[in-house]
């Protein structure tokens, strides 16, 4: 056997393919990992194999489907006001995990440091290590993960190469508030540090709360890759559709990266995709759709024992079980798999420490059949 150095000694299997696995295994129903379990629109599917049966079989540009990129940007601007080129500033990637990887790759050097706010997805810290760069934590409690913007100012130091945002968050679903996007400028104004805002839950957001993108703040912007999914919003998670929209300058380095990762992304799925946003209604009644699962739900779950979280976007419902157990979170997401018939994820894992507030994470993006029959064996535990 050849010696081997692990690049990630300390990294092992992702929870969402554990606990997947784990609910495959026993026949659970699996509220874990973040996929539908219902079908994504015949009019998209009908669009992505016109798309086929026309020609459209082979690489993309490397950048991405020309109309797609220009209805991304039509939509940015739409929402946020942003204007973007879809030729210079918007790059199409293999889902949004690929496009952080990136943009990670894109600015971090070894000894850079980057602020991660915790729980964070399991992709950041990773990303960061490979490229020799220093992850600073900060770490969020619940019931609300505010962010203590004094605290953040004390870890930016001189070696400070990015900070990395998500909102909607994963897996707290709480969301940035303009008063956040205010202080992160107040720190970070004479400074040079990039941001990395991961929005792939932008079109989840609920009680009529706005999503802050990064995009709408000029001063942000012209310093930001902004990371977003369509994946994500129309239910097709397997297509791995994502994508980045940055400035001119950081996206041309970018793009010299991401073209010795994948190089481009699956042609049909860009042309039915590029078509199917035409019809803003596509995105724009998403938070209807999505919030109807998410008071079903809420709903479901205040009737057990668990103890509900906010939720003000994602499609993720975080709860405390102290109530029941004194278990530590993944000790008791297994038993509540293997007994009980309902697979989650536990929120330790996204802290680096393992900080475990007994707060296991579901996935609301199902079927209501699916949501109540989990809700039913829930009431049980």
């Amino acid at each position: 056997m050849i010696p081997f150095i692990s690049k990630l000694p300390q990294t092992g299997t992702t929870i969402f393919t554990t606990m997947s696995a784990l609910a495959n295994e026993v026949g659970a129903i699996n509220l874990s990992q973040g996929f539908p379990d219902y079908e994504c629109s015949a009019e998209l599917t009908d669009l992505v194999n016109a798309a086929m049966k026309q020609g459209h079989n082979q690489y993309a540009p490397m950048g991405g489907v020309m109309s797609l990129r220009e209805q991304l940007a039509i939509k940015t601007e739409k929402l946020y006001g942003a204007v973007y080129n879809p030729e210079t500033e918007i790059t199409i990637t293999a889902g949004g995990t690929q496009a952080l990887f990136t943009a990670i790759s894109t600015v971090v050097n070894p000894n850079d440091e980057v602020i991660i706010f915790e729980p964070a997805f399991d992709s950041y810290a990773p990303a960061i290590k490979l490229m020799g760069g220093v992850v600073k934590s900060l770490s969020l409690d619940p019931p609300d993960y505010r962010i203590n913007w004094e605290m953040v100012k004390r870890l930016i130091t001189n070696r400070t190469k990015m900070i990395i945002l998500n909102s909607p968050h994963n897996p707290t679903s709480t969301i940035l508030h303009k008063e956040d996007i205010e202080q992160l400028y107040s720190l970070i104004k004479n400074q040079d540090i990039f941001i990395l805002s991961d929005e792939v839950y932008e079109h989840l957001i609920y009680d009529g709360e706005t999503h802050h993108s990064i995009a709408a703040y000029p001063e942000l912007r012209d310093r930001s890759f902004i990371i977003a999914s369509l994946g994500k919003p129309f239910h097709t998670t397997g297509w791995k559709v994502g994508y980045c929209i940055a400035p001119e300058y950081m996206m041309k380095e970018f793009r010299k990266i991401h073209q010795f990762l994948v190089f481009s992304v699956n042609t049909p799925m860009q042309y039915g995709l590029a078509e199917f946003l035409k019809n803003e209604d596509n995105y724009l009644s998403l938070p209807g759709f999505f919030q109807q699962k998410r008071d079903s739900f809420r709903q479901g779950l205040e009737q057990t024992r668990f103890k509900l979280l906010p939720c003000y976007g994602s499609y993720f419902q975080s709860v405390t079980y102290n109530d029941i157990t004194d278990e530590k979170d993944m000790d008791f997401a297994i038993r509540l798999t293997k007994e009980f018939g309902v697979a989650s994820i536990p929120t330790s894992v996204f802290y680096s420490k393992g900080t475990d507030h007994h707060v296991l994470r579901f996935c609301f993006a199902k079927r209501q059949e699916t949501l109540d029959k989990a809700v039913d064996r829930l009431m049980k535990v």
